[in-house]
């Protein structure tokens, strides 16, 4: 559990970082946005590249990305 909330917080972090989006979100708002974007990552985009914790990290964070793109206002 904690170990996937590390992740999830990871994958929220890189996103953020990746689309100057959600700066504002917090602590908790990164781990859900790591845990909803590894979901729709890894459904969309498989299962590869490196893991940690079970979760494949490149197709985590191109659907945490998706999920900024499309649900997050950039002036919030």
């Amino acid at each position: 559990m904690i170990g996937s909330m590390f992740v999830g917080f990871i994958i929220g972090l890189i996103a953020g970082a990746i689309t100057s989006r959600g700066e504002r979100m917090g602590c908790i708002g990164k781990i859900l946005l790591g845990w909803f974007g590894s979901l729709i990552g890894q459904f969309l985009f498989g299962h590869w590249g490196p893991m940690l914790a079970d979760t494949a990290i490149v197709p985590s964070v191109l659907g945490a990305v998706i999920l900024l793109a499309i649900f997050w206002r950039r002036d919030s």
